[in-house]
C-alpha cells in the first residue's frame, strides 16, 4: 500500500490544487458561502476518520446544554435515508448513522438532526416550532457552502496534520494551508502524560498563528461496561476471556485498555454494516463468551442476536490541562453571538 500511495503521488498533487482553488474561491467569495444568525460551531478534521469527533462533539454537548438549546447536525454517513431528517422517538442507527443515533440516545433533550446539504439542515432546523439556540456541525470543516461562526480543527497526536500529505499518497482532505481558518486545534489522543516542551514543539509543528487557541487531550475511558441489564466494572472483566468487537477507524487503543493474552480481537472497517453472516460468525467466535464493542459500534448492534452477550465500553475526551481556558473561549462565542 505504501508503495502504490507513492505512485499516486501526481494524483494526490493534482487532488491538493484542486481543493486549494476550491478554498480560494470561497475565501475570496465567488463561491457562496451562508453565514447564520446564530452561532454555529463546526467540529472537523483535515485527514479521513479517526481523530475523535464524536467525544468533541460529546463534550460540547455537555458543555452547552444545561443552558441552551442545543442541536447537532451531521451527514448521517451511510445511514439508509436521504435528505433532511429530524430523530424523533422511531429513530435507528440505520435512519440517522451511529453517530448522530448515538448522540439521540445520550442527550435526549438534545436536537438531532442529519442532512448531506449542511445549508439545507440548519434552514430547517430553525423552521421547527422549537428552534435551536446554537448549532454543532459534526465533521464540517471542509462544508464550505456553510460559513460556521467558529472552527474546531481536530488532528491526531500519532498523525499530525503536519506530519501527513493530500489524498491518494496520505489521508489529508485538503491542504494543511487549511488549518488558517481553525480558531482553535484540538489535538487529540494524547499520551496522558505530555511535557509542556512536547506540547509546544507541536504548536511549533502546526505552526499556528498568534490567534489561534491549541489544546491537548486524551481518550478517558470508562472504569465500566454497559449491556442491556447490567453492568460490570472494568477491573473485573479484564481478566475474563471476552471478544473484544471494533468497527472504528484506529482500534488499537480499545483493544489495548480491555484485552489480556486470552481474549480475541475481531476488527472491521469504520461504519461497517454488521450483515447478518456477520453476526453469526461474531456468535461463533464468542462461544458464549461476553462480547465487548465500542459505544458507537453498540448502537448498531444492540438490536441484533448479540444482545444478550453485548456490552459498550464509553468514551469522553478529557482535557490534559487548561480546560478552564477551552470552555471559556467557547461559552465567550456562544455569549457575544447569543447578544446575551
Amino acid at each position: 500500500m505504501n508503495l502504490l500511495r507513492k505512485i499516486l503521488f501526481p494524483f494526490a498533487v493534482l487532488y491538493g490544487f484542486i481543493t486549494s482553488v476550491r478554498n480560494f474561491l470561497f475565501d475570496k467569495g465567488v463561491l457562496k458561502s451562508t453565514s447564520f444568525d446564530l452561532p454555529v460551531i463546526a467540529v472537523g478534521n483535515l485527514s479521513v476518520g479517526g481523530t475523535g469527533k464524536t467525544p468533541q462533539i460529546e463534550y460540547l454537548i455537555r458543555l452547552l446544554s444545561d443552558k441552551y438549546k442545543v442541536a447537532t447536525l451531521s451527514r448521517g454517513y451511510k445511514r439508509k435515508s436521504e435528505g433532511f431528517v429530524l430523530a424523533d422517538q422511531t429513530s435507528n442507527a440505520e435512519i440517522l448513522g451511529d453517530e448522530p443515533f448515538q448522540f439521540h440516545q445520550k442527550f435526549p433533550n438534545v436536537m438531532v438532526a442529519v442532512d448531506a446539504n449542511r445549508t439545507n439542515g440548519i434552514q430547517e432546523l430553525l423552521s421547527q416550532s422549537q428552534k435551536p439556540e446554537i448549532i454543532l456541525l459534526d465533521d464540517a470543516y471542509q462544508h464550505r457552502k456553510v460559513k460556521a461562526g467558529f472552527y474546531i480543527l481536530l488532528t491526531s497526536y500519532d498523525d499530525l496534520y503536519a506530519d501527513d500529505f493530500m489524498l491518494p499518497t496520505g489521508n489529508l482532505r485538503e491542504s494543511r494551508s487549511g488549518a488558517e481558518r481553525a480558531n482553535i486545534v484540538v489535538v487529540t489522543k494524547c499520551p496522558k502524560v505530555l511535557s509542556d516542551e512536547k506540547q509546544t514543539e507541536i504548536r511549533l509543528k502546526l505552526k499556528l498563528s498568534c490567534s489561534q487557541q491549541i489544546f491537548f487531550t486524551f481518550i478517558d475511558y470508562d472504569e465500566v461496561i454497559f449491556g442491556t441489564s447490567e453492568k460490570i466494572a472494568v477491573s473485573d472483566i479484564k481478566s475474563e476471556s471476552k471478544v473484544l468487537l471494533a468497527g472504528i477507524a484506529k482500534p488499537k487503543p480499545f483493544f489495548e485498555y480491555l484485552k489480556n493474552e486470552n481474549d480475541e480481537c475481531l476488527t472491521f472497517p469504520d461504519h461497517h454494516h454488521f450483515s447478518g453472516a456477520d453476526i453469526e460468525t461474531i456468535l461463533a467466535k464468542a462461544n458464549g463468551r461476553k462480547i465487548i464493542t465500542t459505544e458507537k459500534d453498540y448502537v448498531r448492534l444492540k438490536d441484533s442476536k448479540l444482545v444478550s452477550q453485548l456490552y459498550y465500553l464509553p468514551i469522553k475526551s478529557s482535557f490534559l490541562n487548561h480546560q478552564q481556558n477551552f470552555d471559556a473561549t467557547i461559552l465567550e462565542y456562544v455569549r457575544l453571538n447569543l447578544g446575551s
